[in-house]
């Protein structure tokens, strides 16, 4: 394992590395979703043009998508409220749907704000336990917003993956929905604890993961004896460290998304933003930068479908990682709701660091 960091100034940083990470990935990759195989060439033209710092005059601007607005809710819940309070989460996450539905909400979990609103969040988890016949959804809008629970908790480990899960049964109540916001935590959790001065040990990274999701995916009845089927997340994360670790090999984008995912479904995206993160410290054949962080959004880009959450995801591991020094200030001015961004990074800091 990484060697934990102490101090309190990286520490800062890191809460702030973690949300703009995660914002900057959902603005930079949401122009490329839905789009696979993704053009090498347009894609280094395109990150290549956002670096450039000489730039002058009007600068191509991003705006957020529903990744970083619920992102938001959950942060801002988290302080006003002292912690985990489903109620006022539902209302948050509805609220902010109605004031401003076009920033890509799936039909689904627009069905569960609905449905909220109508219920007077009296039953904050019921909507979306009745969906899809009673299975819920195992979509990846649990993980996409999950990070300020890693920061909030960062502490804890018990308490986050308990409120990582409660917070993602408000729109998704299949287990592999919740699952993968719980891996989704721990892996910026891990990320935060971790020294960036230090060379990342991937072995022990992937350990530490697939132990916690090992024992997360057996709890509950098996339905079939097939791993996959059973412990996807597990079965991701064994594969992850063979082809980074074990035998390692040099994955393409489309064999990155054929073994990892590249769609909305939390068991087919969070895993590839975990590998995205990992594959980052070392340079990648196609875009030449010595930065780690870009490395990871543009590898996250780079494999198609849901490009801007599974950048959001990767670039929320990598900021907890390097801190917000790791992180171009050329890439910070294009994207929509910085300033909002680095102040609830920072309220949360200072609660976090006074009780």
């Amino acid at each position: 394992m990484s060697a934990v960091t102490n101090s309190v100034c990286s520490l800062a940083g890191k809460f702030r590395g973690c949300l703009v990470g995660s914002l900057l990935g959902d603005c930079l990759g949401a122009p490329f979703e839905g789009d696979f195989p993704i053009s090498k060439s347009v894609l280094t033209s395109y990150v290549s043009k956002l670096l450039d710092e000489s730039a002058k005059g009007l600068l191509p601007f991003r705006p957020y998508t529903d990744d970083t607005a619920m992102t938001r809710c959950l942060a801002t819940s988290l302080i006003e409220k002292k912690g985990f309070h489903a109620s006022d989460l539902a209302e948050r996450f509805t609220s902010e749907y109605f004031e401003q539905p076009k920033r890509g909400y799936g039909p689904n979990v627009v069905d569960v704000f609905h449905a909220l609103k109508k219920g007077n969040f009296e039953d904050p988890f019921g909507p979306a336990k009745s969906q899809f016949e009673g299975t819920g959804s195992y979509g990846n809008g649990g993980a996409m917003r999950v990070a300020p629970v890693a920061l909030f908790y960062h502490k804890n480990m018990a308490e986050m993956i308990s409120v990582a899960e409660k917070q993602a049964r408000i729109t998704h109540t299949h287990k592999n929905g919740y699952n993968g916001a719980i891996l989704q935590c721990l892996a910026v959790h891990h990320a935060v604890a971790s020294d960036a001065q230090v060379p990342l040990n991937k072995a022990a990274f992937l350990d530490f993961l697939v132990e916690q999701m090992d024992t997360i995916e057996s709890k509950g009845t098996k339905l079939v004896t097939d791993p996959s089927v059973d412990k996807p997340f597990t079965t991701s994360l064994q594969n992850m460290r063979r082809v980074l670790c074990d035998e390692p090999q040099d994955l393409s984008a489309e064999e990155v998304a054929a073994l990892f995912g590249n769609d909305v479904s939390a068991h087919k995206s969070v895993p590839t933003a975990i590998y995205a993160f990992l594959r980052s410290h070392e340079p990648l054949p196609f875009f030449q930068t010595e930065n780690p962080f870009v490395r990871a959004i543009v590898l996250s880009i780079s494999v198609g479908g849901d490009t801007d959450t599974i950048a959001s995801m990767a670039g929320s591991i990598s900021g907890a990682f390097h801190s917000l020094s790791g992180i171009p200030s050329s890439l910070q001015r294009h994207c929509e709701g910085l300033d909002v961004t680095l102040k609830l990074a920072d309220d949360m800091y200072e609660f976090v660091g006074s009780h």
